[in-house]
């Protein structure tokens, strides 16, 4: 019997977290005995929706048996998953909600399903960071990823649920890299409201973006005392990552995380289960999100909380 074809649509290469999904996606390949491709796409719906299209619409021979979307766009490509489904493609949207998977469950048999997180319970768990960090209140500068991203969505709702009422928020947009948290945070920098802010804590909706921004108070040209007091304050993430984002907490250089385990190795199991097992598999397989550290080792170390470190040791 042929292996398994899997291809592994992600969003793009300049994110920690996709690349976890990536190598975790070729772990579980290797251990199914399947094979899998991973496509990167750059940031941007349109091209997403063509790579798929055109592995979708190959010869027979040629297509996937399965294919597993991180969607770049919050809609998850309806469309495009109706192509891949009527074609005999297995499909799975991972790390997003997908509200038409029930629709297309009732009409295809091939496997199709949504493995992802609870995005809004994610920004509960980074609430709670913020509360145990400003237990008095405060103001925290928030980087959220793209405003379509469904992800983005409600980890504002999750965070606003949580967070204490008298801690204000101001909201820059990123694009879930660290480059583009700099770029928002160095844009806000030029404006004269910002020198009079007072900033408690930066809150990014993923690691890279909360170094993003610790990288831009960093580089900036102003006095000394301006710059040890943006870095003195907490900086925290979502994803943690164990070679980035939960290395840059062990470091100093993020005070807290949110740990997501990657979805694809999920999704590549449930694909082996349906399609070689005959396992019939839920419309919705959901991965738990943890605090790092826990919320009272995070309240008790602001107790006794030390420098931070330079940036220059990432």
């Amino acid at each position: 019997m042929k292996p398994l074809r899997v291809l592994v649509s992600l969003i793009t290469e300049d994110n920690d977290y996709q690349l976890e999904q990536a190598a975790a996606a070729r772990d579980a390949a290797k251990r199914l005995g399947m094979e899998v491709e991973i496509v990167f796409a750059e940031n941007d719906s349109i091209t997403q929706s063509q790579q798929l299209l055109k592995a979708i619409q190959a010869a027979p021979q040629n297509r996937p048996d399965a294919i597993a979307l991180e969607p770049v766009s919050g809609t998850a490509l309806p469309q495009v998953a109706r192509a891949a489904v009527s074609a005999g493609i297995a499909w799975a949207v991972v790390n997003r909600a997908a509200p038409y998977i029930s629709e297309l469950r009732l009409n295809y048999k091939v496997p199709i399903f949504n493995v992802s997180k609870d995005h809004k319970e994610i920004g509960r768990i980074q609430g709670r960071q913020i509360a145990a960090l400003l237990p008095k209140g405060g103001s925290v500068l928030y980087i959220t990823g793209t405003s379509e991203s469904s992800a983005a969505q409600h980890r504002i709702v999750g965070m606003n649920e949580t967070k204490p009422d008298n801690t204000q928020i101001t909201t820059l947009k990123g694009q879930w890299t660290e480059a583009s948290a700099n770029r928002a945070v160095t844009s806000w920098l030029r404006l004269t409201t910002s020198q009079r802010a007072r900033i408690d804590l930066v809150a990014g909706q993923n690691d890279l973006m909360a170094l993003g921004a610790r990288r831009a108070f960093e580089q900036q040209q102003t006095s000394e005392a301006d710059r040890k007091r943006w870095l003195s304050v907490p900086y925290i993430g979502i994803d943690g990552v164990p070679r980035t984002g939960q290395a840059w907490v062990r470091s100093g250089l993020l005070t807290a995380t949110v740990i997501c385990p990657p979805d694809t190795q999920e999704a590549l199991e449930m694909f082996y289960q349906a399609m070689r097992q005959g396992v019939q598999r839920p419309q919705v397989a959901s991965m738990p999100c943890t605090s790092f550290p826990e919320i009272e080792v995070l309240a008790a170390s602001r107790r006794v909380a030390p420098s931070p470190p330079a940036l220059q040791h990432v």
